[in-house]
């Protein structure tokens, strides 16, 4: 159940469902799922679902991460990318296989410890971990030529923007009247422009440190 030919399974699976950059198919292919789970819950890693890291909250299904990372590659090279929510780090490690380098701050100090040794294991050495209120992202590193927040929250964070340089992509959870979408957020010359898309679920973003 965590062998390359499950792997491949669920890319021909994302295939079907939508996924076109095969950058990214490719490299859901290649990135073992199941290292970034509970060991429990290991058969389960390539299923199309969510699944729970404790603390309250999940790993993503594959699809949402493909499509988050399709939406922010936009089939371009990417240089810097933050991410906000590096929960196990199976996102993180996605992003660094298309990125220069990666940027990912957890509020939850225990997730990031283990986010820590599961990318030690993917073989990932061109992320940067930060344990902080993701709300503030990391200026002194910006900006940045996209960000994914991996969490829901009622608006794109005014800080966030600012880190993203003119041309960027924001890809992230809005909660609104209740239910929740995908949401693309471009930067610019002459402002924001903002696009719903798909129907998602995602815990809330959150403030402070855990």
């Amino acid at each position: 159940m965590t062998s390359a030919r499950t792997r491949m399974r669920m890319v021909e699976r994302l295939r079907a469902q939508g996924i076109r950059d095969e950058k990214v198919l490719a490299v859901m292919a290649e990135m073992p799922r199941h290292i970034f789970v509970d060991e429990a819950l290991a058969s389960r890693a390539y299923e199309d679902i969510a699944l729970p890291l404790g603390f309250g909250q999940t790993i993503s299904s594959p699809h949402t991460v493909a499509r988050m990372t399709e939406l922010a590659r936009n089939g371009r090279p990417l240089g810097k990318v933050l991410e906000i929510g590096t929960g196990c780090g199976y996102q993180t490690a996605v992003l660094s296989r298309i990125a220069r380098q990666v940027y990912s701050m957890e509020r939850l100090a225990a997730l990031i410890r283990k986010a820590r040794r599961n990318l030690r294991e993917a073989g990932v050495t061109n992320v940067h971990l930060r344990h902080g209120d993701g709300h503030a992202g990391m200026p002194e590193v910006a900006p940045f030529d996209a960000v994914i927040l991996t969490a829901a929250a009622p608006r794109a964070p005014e800080a966030l923007l600012e880190q993203l340089d003119v041309g960027g992509r924001m890809v992230l959870p809005i909660a609104r009247n209740g239910a929740q979408h995908l949401f693309l957020v471009e930067r610019t010359a002459g402002g924001v422009v903002e696009r719903r898309m798909d129907p998602v679920v995602f815990v809330p973003l959150l403030p402070g440190v855990g």
